[in-house]
């Protein structure tokens, strides 16, 4: 989430209506405040917060303002307790979205795999991929963590399949020559009947510059 919001800013994104105040009229102190601001960056981000530090100050204050609750007690709403994850199943529930599984994490690596291009593979643009793919298929966003699990399993995936298409194109006989190449059990000598050389001796010093040495280079 951004850290600076103009007033109109806050009043477009973050005003609460009639039918979403119904969601926070049973709670009270900490935990509607709490609930409060966890809505309103879920329907903002869609994602619920990492850390407490996420969501900007003025944000904080505003959505006080319109729910009459002091903005500082959402310093004791507390992330790891009951209710933050029990307020987060009610604000899944009310916008139609539900949690991530592990064949979901599947299916959406898959699909990422099937996006990339070559000139394409920037971690982060393919993040946002991922996160706006959740979001069409009505999933909850897991952890950062996960969401680059996911993103750099894709791209494993595309890469292996990108060079395994490349090497079913190459023609027998040029992965034999390309295996002689690279062959260390190839001596490293010229002769006049050597059609090939293997990569260590291309890279050897060619020595003292001369007429042998030069035609070796040429060769």
């Amino acid at each position: 989430m951004k850290r600076n919001w103009e007033l109109e800013e806050l009043i477009d994104c973050f005003t609460f209506l009639p039918n979403e105040l119904k969601e926070i009229s049973n709670k009270s102190g900490k935990t509607r405040i709490g609930f409060a601001i966890m809505f309103k960056f879920f329907q903002n981000e869609v994602r619920f917060p990492n850390y407490k530090s996420e969501i900007p100050k003025a944000v904080i204050e505003y959505i006080g303002k319109q729910i009459d609750t002091s903005p500082e007690l959402f310093e004791q709403y507390d992330f790891e307790g009951r209710a933050f994850y029990y307020h987060k199943s009610q604000i899944r529930n009310y916008f139609g979205f539900r949690e991530a599984t592990t064949e979901d994490s599947v299916v959406v690596r898959d699909w990422l795999s099937q996006q990339i291009s070559p000139d394409e593979i920037e971690i982060e643009h393919l993040k946002t991929k991922v996160y706006n793919k959740l979001r069409k298929l009505k999933i909850e966003p897991p952890t950062i963590d996960r969401v680059e699990r996911i993103t750099r399993s894709a791209l494993n995936v595309f890469e292996e399949q990108f060079f395994k298409e490349i090497f079913s194109k190459i023609p027998t006989l040029t992965k034999a020559r390309i295996d002689n190449l690279i062959s260390e059990s190839i001596e490293n000598e010229i002769s006049e009947t050597e059609e090939f050389m293997s990569f260590s001796y291309i890279r050897n010093d060619p020595g003292r510059i001369g007429l042998e040495s030069a035609l070796n280079e040429i060769t």
